[in-house]
């Protein structure tokens, strides 16, 4: 019996997010005391990726604001209010790659524009490089995770509301996180 050679496969090519099986979350200081947590339930986004050359590689995010979740109805439309998203007049938050270079051995560093309620700022997140695979329907999938933290001022979101212990209700730091698995295009 001859065996064979399982096939080898590199991480170049156009890619797809896969929402079903990827998450955009965020974490925030709530009172000073607690992080909440949560996730945007809709978003979609490509990647140009080329291990090659690193910086010929792109990615773009877009994120349906008003899918905002973290369990919690009433939190939830205060922060798809005015007083934070504001859904209504600013339905998406985008990020779109500016840079891509390799910082270590499985890890990309990239840069970009995040656009929140119109205002754009520049922000750099570094992604683990976690694996590639041909799923069981023929797929082959790239894996990545990475986080950041960005100051919610930066774009324009200043509620708050002062305690009376000192200190405010909402962090001014909010923590994103993406856990991301994408499809090579044919």
């Amino acid at each position: 019996m001859t065996e064979t050679a399982a096939p080898t496969l590199t991480l170049a090519g156009e890619y797809q997010i896969d929402p079903a099986h990827s998450r955009i979350g965020f974490t925030a200081r709530h009172a000073m005391v607690t992080k909440v947590r949560g996730q945007f339930g809709e978003f979609r986004g490509t990647a140009r990726l080329d291990s090659a050359n690193p910086a010929a590689s792109a990615t773009e995010i877009v994120i349906v604001a008003g899918s905002f979740d973290s369990s919690q109805e009433q939190r939830d439309g205060h922060v798809r209010s005015e007083d934070f998203l504001n859904v209504e007049v600013y339905p998406e938050i985008t990020f779109r790659s500016t840079g891509v270079e390799k910082a270590g051995d499985d890890v990309w560093r990239v840069t970009g524009d995040l656009t929140i309620r119109d205002v754009t700022a520049p922000v750099t997140v570094d992604f683990e490089f976690t694996g590639l695979a041909k799923d069981p329907f023929g797929n082959v999938r790239a894996g990545f995770e990475g986080a950041t933290t960005i100051n919610r001022k930066d774009f324009g979101i200043t509620f708050n509301a002062a305690l009376e212990t000192g200190g405010v209700l909402v962090s001014e730091k909010v923590g994103l996180e993406f856990d991301i698995s994408a499809i090579k295009q044919a």
